[in-house]
């Protein structure tokens, strides 16, 4: 089947789509349509220009075949001649990744986990304003941007931070921020002035909602206790912090941000449901992948991926070799350049299994 036959078939899939959704339905059924006529408003859109091109391509083909077309009109022809086969292959290789198989994941939101590594106080700092970076990027984006957890080390720094990201494809666009991500720079307390090396982790996972994961209740050991650090004498006299331990995986949770044991009962679920789905998710990728090694690096959280180098002002992503000198208006949440590049070798890398 040619690219024209493809679209052909998709562009009646939406037809049909499109008419079902005139037609009296209940609601999850239309809910179910509108979403799957959505996913493909792209495709359709940039095939049409494709089909409307191609025809002008044949077009100009016909008239080029006429030995008594006139000259002026001959010149004509071949302009758009020209212009149509370069439009038609940029317009092909669009169709072609818009065609690659999607990941379910990337229409989520996000759940953002930021720890600090190796190198004491300094990593704290640095998993700190790899945080405030995400938070800053979420806010020039439009996304929004909900801390669940955050535990300072009362110098600036943090040990774990946790948020919740929501937004249009959050996931799609963050997925492959997970990983190692490492700092070169002097700590204020270096008498010597010595480059020290410390490192932050990242993990971002797609936030899975309840029917995603099933999780029993039987599976469950839930235990209360006194919420530690600061809150005042809520922290002494309200057992509001919740312990969540799925059985079958060994897999704990806790949350104790909120007053409410309600409140953080609901969070641990949806970070147990959310760790989860994403063991699901990896083993299904690597069901489906028999060579890991040519991925960009969305799943593996020790792989090192990027290098914040202070001293130069450079920040370096060592899977596509892209380093940029501009490292306070990285860090200030303007990553998307390196964003792009990384879904960019990803399409290329798919794109290039299936051709």
């Amino acid at each position: 089947m040619d690219l024209n036959e493809k679209l052909d078939v998709l562009l009646q899939k939406a037809s049909e789509l499109e008419e079902a959704l005139n037609q009296p339905t209940d609601a999850e059924t239309f809910t179910r349509l509108s979403k799957e006529l959505g996913s493909m408003n792209e495709v359709v859109r940039v095939g049409k220009i494709y089909q409307k091109t191609f025809s002008n391509m044949k077009e100009a083909e016909t008239l080029l075949a006429d030995s008594s077309l006139p000259a002026d009109m001959k010149e004509l022809a071949e302009e758009e001649l020209y212009s149509s086969k370069e439009e038609l292959s940029k317009l092909e290789h669009q169709i072609k990744i818009l065609l690659l198989p999607k990941d379910e994941a990337d229409s989520k939101n996000a759940i953002l986990e930021v720890r600090a590594g190796t190198g004491g106080e300094e990593a704290s700092l640095f998993a700190a304003e790899l945080f405030r970076m995400y938070q800053r990027y979420a806010e020039l984006r439009g996304w929004k941007f909900e801390v669940l957890s955050f535990n300072d080390t009362g110098l600036g720094g943090c040990k774990e931070g946790i948020a919740e990201i929501s937004g249009a494809n959050v996931f799609e666009r963050l997925k492959f921020e997970s990983g190692v991500h490492r700092v070169q720079r002097v700590p204020e307390t270096e008498a010597g002035g010595r480059v020290h090396t410390s490192a932050a982790t990242v993990a971002i996972l797609p936030k899975a909602e309840p029917l995603d994961v099933v999780i029993n209740d039987e599976d469950l050991e839930i235990t209360t206790c006194r919420a530690s650090g600061a809150g005042g004498q809520h922290v002494n006299k309200t057992d509001s912090a919740i312990r969540i331990v799925h059985k079958p995986t060994g897999i704990a949770v806790e949350c104790q941000e909120e007053r409410s044991q309600l409140k953080n009962k609901e969070t641990a679920l949806m970070r147990l449901r959310t760790l989860l789905y994403d063991i699901k998710r990896q083993e299904q990728q690597q069901a489906m992948s028999s060579n890991r090694r040519n991925q960009v690096g969305s799943g593996d959280r020790s792989e090192r991926i990027r290098t914040y180098n202070f001293p130069q002002g450079r920040v370096t992503d060592h899977r596509i070799n892209k380093t940029e000198y501009q490292i306070e208006s990285f860090m200030n949440g303007n990553i998307d350049d390196f964003i792009e590049a990384l879904i960019t070798e990803d399409q290329l890398r798919r794109l290039s299994e299936v051709e």
